[in-house]
């Protein structure tokens, strides 16, 4: 059985492309034949990160409704911080200490 791989390590995932330029350089400098191999890389890694990103959450949405939705988690945010601190000067909250 294939285990997936959990989504933020999928996320987390390298996407640097300098290294493959710079293999691609060395190609380059040596004269060698690989460097149509390492192009391919290239354009493999270049797929991969465009697939990553247009999975992202939000990605769909325009900058003005992004930040509509921003505004409403913040003052949902504010709200949940009010209430909470309502709560904790209720006192109504006994925490056994520990002996």
């Amino acid at each position: 059985m294939a285990v997936s791989q959990p989504r933020e390590e999928k996320e987390s995932e390298d996407c640097s492309l300098l290294p493959l330029v710079h293999d691609i350089i060395k190609c380059m400098d040596k004269d060698s034949q690989d460097v149509h191999q390492e192009l391919a890389k290239l354009k493999a890694k270049i797929q991969e990160a465009r697939e990553l990103i247009s999975n992202m959450p939000g990605v769909d949405s325009s900058p003005p409704e992004q930040l509509r939705q921003l505004a409403t988690l913040r003052e949902q945010v504010q709200t949940k911080n009010q209430l909470l601190q309502k709560y904790k000067s209720l006192c109504m909250f006994d925490v056994p200490k520990a002996s």
